[in-house]
């Protein structure tokens, strides 16, 4: 998947990575794609709900061993 800003979230662990994607998706512009990559696990289920929340869209996750790639997509600021 394309996105349009990438936020290393390596070796962080919860909640951080939900934390670092709420600031980091406010410099997006709405319609932009967010890319976090991170190794916790529990962002499997954390991005999701957190989007659910905030009104974003999660549009899905690639893993490769233990590295997570979850995109959200900035609906509104």
């Amino acid at each position: 998947m394309q996105a349009d800003k990438v936020l290393d979230c390596y070796g962080l662990l919860c909640p951080m990575p939900i934390i670092q994607t709420a600031k980091k998706i406010k410099e997006l512009e709405v319609g932009q794609v967010l890319e976090v990559v991170s190794t916790d696990a529990g962002i499997k289920e954390d991005m999701p709900a957190w989007c659910r929340q905030t009104g974003q869209e999660y549009l899905g996750l690639e893993e490769d061993g233990e590295v997570y790639k979850v995109y959200v997509k900035k609906l509104k600021d």
